[in-house]
């Protein structure tokens, strides 16, 4: 009967945390011992990767789906009218290792509605990563997501426990928060953001004086958005990731396409389409940003405050600085290579060191791993143009246009409603006296 229990509380908190976008597996490494039960691995949290390239399996799930919040946008709202469940730290640490030696998972991503408060549902949460730690010795992967608003000397214990940690910002305005989730303020959110900056840094440099100091959050923090909820631009979303990855050492920021769900009328009806597309294309930017050296507003502009759905954000902006091209494989320096559409990181520096032994031939270009259906209009080799002599934007634009209609119709249309013109006002993080953050106003 207890077996029973478990797995119908499994089964409702598992489905209740399907929806947290967060659930990156990779970062953190830490060798297994004697005696314990596990280990983490700083490419993945365990010891085979999918052939798609996904590093399998955490146990993802929820504390508990009871929530004192009415966050209008989230499943587990406490108006809602949905089976509730809690697990107990001692339940839910028994479950996950019990899985574990089953080689179900390698792993724990563990959140949680808000029971009672912040800090008691932190409490609990931090109960079941000790039971795990030192009662069973686990030592595999911890991916915690803390309760806004908690104290911080909760926050700091949990990310002592976990390899990464997370506050989820959900709406990237403080007005979609004040109309959504009425309960959380911005302060909430950011103030553990830099708190846990602030321990990061600290352990780090405990760690440098003493090799047995304890490690705070070896993977990192991350955060996650909802998009497609909220008039809220794309232009506003990457500016706020771009503020948290420069002011908190964001490892990630997550982007969540809005699941209808929600009944207040100023959200996307029930049947409204989930932008999938927009997310994907938000990834594309973040991508840009973070490895090849774009400015956000560099992707996008006042003007132009979303991003396009036809083309992806670097061949946008290719198209949108024809002064830029061609760009000459055996003179560019690595920069203006990584502006190149159909040229990745790698393809990049192969072309960086084939040319130490002499020059590339247009004929090279594709051996070093360059796209050429799309590279070929803005790049050369000794001179030689392969773009077909057509220079004309309109029919360059549909060579490269991406028909990511007919890759994501099974999850649904994936197109994006218009959305009406946003209001751009400035705030600042909490602690910073530059403006990183860019609020739009929902009109």
């Amino acid at each position: 009967m207890i077996f029973v229990e478990m797995m119908d509380k499994l089964t409702i908190l598992g489905d209740a945390a399907k929806f947290d976008a967060s659930c990156a597996s990779s970062g953190s490494g830490r060798a297994g011992k004697p005696g314990q039960l596990g280990n983490a691995f700083s490419a993945g949290i365990c010891h085979t990767w999918a052939d798609d390239g996904r590093c399998v399996c955490l146990l993802k799930v929820l504390q508990s789906n009871v929530c004192v919040y009415d966050c209008q946008y989230c499943q587990n709202r406490r108006s809602n009218d949905v089976p509730r469940a809690t697990f107990s730290p001692e339940e839910l640490a028994e479950l996950t290792v019990q899985f574990y030696r089953r080689n179900y998972i390698e792993g724990l991503f563990l959140s949680s509605g808000v029971i009672k408060s912040p800090d008691h549902t932190m409490e609990r949460m931090i109960t079941t990563m000790k039971l795990l730690r030192d009662k069973y010795g686990f030592g595999g992967y911890i991916h915690v997501k803390t309760i806004p608003g908690a104290d911080m000397a909760l926050v700091n214990q949990a990310g002592l426990l976990a390899d990464r940690i997370s506050v989820n910002i959900e709406l990237p305005s403080s007005d979609s928060l004040a109309r959504f989730a009425p309960d959380k303020k911005p302060e909430m959110i950011f103030n553990p953001m830099k708190g846990i900056r602030s321990a990061q840094r600290m352990y780090l440099e405990d760690g440098k004086r003493h090799r047995s100091a304890p490690m705070f959050a070896p993977a990192g923090q991350s955060t996650q958005m909802i998009v497609g909820a909220t008039h809220d631009s794309d232009l506003t979303i990457l500016r706020l990731s771009d503020g948290m990855y420069r002011r908190f050492a964001m490892k990630r920021v997550y982007f969540s396409a809005y699941i209808p769900i929600g009944t207040n009328p100023a959200l996307p009806p029930r049947d409204a389409q989930v932008p999938l597309l927009r997310e994907h294309r938000l990834y594309q930017a973040d991508w840009l940003m973070r490895f090849y050296g774009f400015a956000v507003d560099e992707i996008l502009e006042e003007s132009a405050p979303l991003l396009d759905t036809e083309l992806d954000p670097k061949a946008a902006w290719a198209l949108r600085h024809p002064e830029f091209f061609p760009v000459e494989a055996n003179r560019a320096d690595r920069e203006a290579l990584l502006r190149v559409p159909g040229l990745g990181m790698k393809s990049a520096d192969r072309i960086l060191e084939a040319r130490r032994y002499g020059p590339i031939r247009a004929e090279n270009l594709r051996k070093l791993g360059v796209v050429m259906k799309r590279a070929r209009f803005f790049l050369t080799a000794q001179g030689r143009y392969e773009g077909e002599g057509r220079h004309d934007s309109p029919f360059i634009r549909e060579i490269l246009a991406d028909r990511l209609d007919n890759q994501l119709s099974m999850f649904g249309n994936p197109s994006i409603p218009a959305l009406p013109p946003p209001v751009q006002s400035a705030v600042s993080v909490p602690g910073n006296s530059v403006p990183l953050l860019t609020v739009a106003d929902a009109v």
